[in-house]
Formats: structure tokens, sequence, C-alpha cells
């Protein structure tokens, strides 16, 4: 069984920076698809930043381009989100998402708090 664990939240001010981590309990060896999803209070869960395998580009939001970075450390299984240039429109839940051919794999999430 593989565990998703997210970290890294917190409160901070507008402009501020912050670095979310996600541990995979397992090698994932086929991960057709990673990233960080994102859902404000009220909101639906969107993708803020993905790969899918086969495909050319890490994918943005239109609306965190230029200032969140998805980053990888295989030898950790950790998967990063480093956001700069906080803004109070990012507050919400992250979460961090592993696919492989057959699971979907998701973890509960960690929250982010951005004051004006």
């Amino acid at each position: 069984q593989v565990q998703v664990e997210e970290s890294g939240g917190g409160s901070v001010q507008s402009g501020e920076s912050l670095t979310l981590s996600c541990v995979i309990s397992k090698k994932i060896f086929t991960i057709v698809h990673m990233g960080w999803y994102r859902q404000a209070p009220g909101g639906q869960r969107e993708m803020v930043v993905g790969r899918t395998m086969g495909e050319r580009q890490t994918m943005y939001a239109r609306s965190v381009k230029g200032r969140f970075t998805m980053s990888r450390d295989n030898a950790k299984n950790t998967l990063y989100l480093q956001m700069n240039n906080l803004k109070p429109e990012d507050t919400a839940i992250y979460f961090c998402n592993h696919r492989d051919p057959e699971n979907d794999y998701w973890g509960q999430g960690t929250q982010v708090t951005v004051s004006s």
C-alpha cells in the first residue's frame, strides 16, 4: 500500500514563499502522472501543476505560472512545490497526486493560508 504525505503548509503574508513536500512511502515504478492540486473553501479541486509522462512539458495553471515550480527527488521519493510571491487567492488545501496505470494516489493535503 502506497502512502502519500504532504507537509510544508502554513500561514504566510502576501509576497512570501513556501515549499511543500510530498513523500511517497514506496517507489512507484510506472508513474503516468504526478502533480499538485488545490482546493479552496467552497471550490472544486483544481490542478496547480502536473506532468503526464509522454508529454513534453510540465503544465502550470495560468494563475501560478512564473511563481510556482514543481520538482522531484527520485532518490527520496519526494515531490516538491516551491511557491513564491504568494497571494491571498492561493489560499487552499494543497494535495499531491501520483498516478500509475492502475491506481491514483492522494494524500490528506496541507493547508496554505495567505493573508494580505
